[in-house]
């Protein structure tokens, strides 16, 4: 009986999975190629404003940069400082301790000669309590503000008390702990002046940090890293960065800016909510609701990628770790696909609900699953059925060599554009990564997908955890 049933079922199944999978190598390539044109688009624009005419200007837009910190009080003075040195005319430096227990604020206070001063708060955003803001009585220091708040158990919590306090039309929020390049802002705030359409948002490449050299606060030499998980991690942002989100970008369907490195309009940000402080995927869920709000107004927007590396931050370094930050990855995503399901198919909402949705659900939340059933059924296939071996062997060396030339594609470009790493040794190494990360390290991105899925289902309470920096290495540590 169960047989019989299991035979039914296969015949339907089989139509399902080729369809569906001729539909996602499709829609993989087609991404691939507007990535790549938007890439030489970009590369070949000639800029009606040179950056050596931005660093001159007075009449720039304002740039607030919002870093919370909980518990930094090893690196938060180094961090700070590189923070102040970023080249930009008109910026402010926005530091939220959010309930720090360890000496944060205090480092803070002694290494910058802060003060406690009155300061106009206009909490257009919900946030915990906040104690008290801080500025220096030191000139050399009149671009940093220090925003001491109790502790709100979530970035989004403390970023939205840095939102609260900006001054500027624009913020840019980041990780205190991110290693950003010099000309960040320049880079993530030209759109913002020359589009005729509004731009409401601005993200960049992140790229692992792990193994590079850092001198004073800003990359010196860019190396692969050393560590097996790092080292894919490196090869999965190089491709899902100058890949997917380039080509979203181009679509205008960009539904992404990382919470490590991402430029927002401040007004339509607080007027869409700010940051919801129980998302698990709060960078996602903001430029969603943005999106949505921008929809709504039946006002034209854009939100722009550049693909560009402009910041490093250091990623999970074992296995532990990263499967609990990609857990909280999926329930991020499974979690704003719910929040917002009415969106899904509605003609207000543009390409945001018949293109990017729908796309995210049916190829990214619901790829892991099936990933999983399509094991179970090959099990099953092999039990019950004269299955045919050298098939599977023939469609599974075709998806592998896809996905492959893919990657490698797209590393090749990365290195040709922009020449990171400081050998060759380096390339080849991620070259070799490339061609055992289908066997090495997916089947652990699928298993904290599912994961992720369980908990959303069961409304199981998960903590962020905190991840161990490793730190960086400096010049002289490798003489």
């Amino acid at each position: 009986m169960m047989k019989q049933w299991f035979l039914e079922f296969m015949e339907y199944y089989e139509v399902f999975v080729g369809s569906y999978g001729i539909i996602y190598l499709t829609l993989y390539l087609f991404l691939a190629v507007v990535s790549f044109y938007a890439i030489k688009v970009y590369s070949n624009a000639k800029y009606s404003i040179k950056d050596s005419a931005i660093l001159k200007s007075n009449h720039v837009l304002g740039v607030s940069i919002v870093a919370p910190a909980f518990n930094e009080g090893v690196n938060i003075v180094y961090n700070v400082r590189s923070l102040l040195a970023l080249n930009y005319p008109k910026f402010e430096v926005v530091i939220i301790n959010d309930g720090s227990t360890d000496d944060t604020l205090e480092k803070l206070i002694r290494e910058f000669e802060l003060v406690k001063v009155d300061f106009m708060y206009d909490a257009k955003i919900a946030t915990k309590r906040i104690r008290g803001h801080y500025k220096s009585s030191n000139p050399v220091y009149s671009k940093l503000l220090v925003v001491d708040k109790e502790n709100g158990k979530s970035k989004a919590d403390a970023s939205n008390a840095g939102i609260n306090s900006a001054k500027y039309p624009l913020f840019l929020c980041t990780d205190v702990d991110c290693i950003l390049r010099r000309d960040t802002i320049i880079k993530l705030a030209r759109p913002f002046m020359e589009s005729t359409v509004r731009v409401i948002a601005s993200g960049a490449a992140i790229r692992a940090s792990n193994s590079c050299v850092v001198e004073d606060g800003f990359m010196e030499e860019v190396h692969f890293p050393k560590k097996r998980p790092a080292a894919f991690q490196e090869l999965e942002y190089i491709r899902a960065f100058l890949f997917g989100r380039m080509a979203w970008s181009q679509l205008n369907g960009l539904l992404l800016v990382s919470g490590g490195l991402g430029l927002f309009d401040k007004e339509i940000a607080v007027k869409a909510g700010g940051y919801w402080h129980k998302s698990l995927g709060e960078d996602m869920e903001l430029i969603t609701r943005m999106r949505k709000f921008m929809h709504e107004r039946k006002e034209k927007f854009k939100i722009i990628y550049i693909p560009e590396s402009l910041c490093w931050t250091e990623v999970p370094p074992n296995l532990k770790i990263l499967i609990r930050q990609r857990t909280r990855w999926a329930r991020g995503l499974v979690q704003t696909l719910y929040l917002h399901r009415t969106m899904f198919f509605r003609p207000k909402y543009g390409v945001t609900a018949f293109i990017t949705l729908p796309y995210f659900f049916l190829f990214e939340f619901l790829v892991p699953i099936l990933e999983v059933i399509g094991i179970i059924v090959l099990i099953m296939s092999a039990i019950w059925l004269d299955f045919n071996w050298e098939f599977l062997l023939i469609v599974s060396l075709f998806v592998y060599l896809f996905y492959f030339i893919i990657t490698l594609i797209s590393v090749l470009w990365d290195e040709l554009l922009y020449g990171h790493y400081k050998n060759s040794k380096d390339v080849f190494s991620l070259v070799l990564h490339a061609a055992v990360e289908p066997i090495m390290y997916h089947p652990f991105t699928v298993y904290a997908a599912i994961k992720g899925y369980i908990q959303f289902i069961r409304a199981t309470e998960q903590k962020w955890g905190v991840m161990q920096r490793q730190g960086f290495a400096k010049k002289e540590d490798e003489k």
